[in-house]
């Protein structure tokens, strides 16, 4: 299964710009993902294309806890 998601931008964005911009949503859906328990670290890595570690520095840069439950171990 695929979900696409679509929107539409001024015709004056450079395609560069366009690119960056496509892949941090991207990003930031995935982390969304796995923040919210929808898919493991090594999903999210392969739907990437990252290592292991990368994810687990993207999700320090997201707020995504390493351990989702570590608020019930205290």
């Amino acid at each position: 299964m695929t979900i696409t998601i679509r929107f539409d931008l001024p015709i004056n964005i450079s395609e560069s710009l366009h690119s960056q911009a496509e892949e941090q949503a991207k990003i930031a859906y995935i982390m969304t993902l796995l923040k919210h328990g929808e898919i493991s670290s090594g999903i999210a890595g392969r739907l990437l294309g990252v290592s292991r570690l990368e994810v687990l520095e993207l999700m320090g840069q997201y707020g995504v806890a390493i351990f989702p439950d570590q608020n019930r171990l205290f």
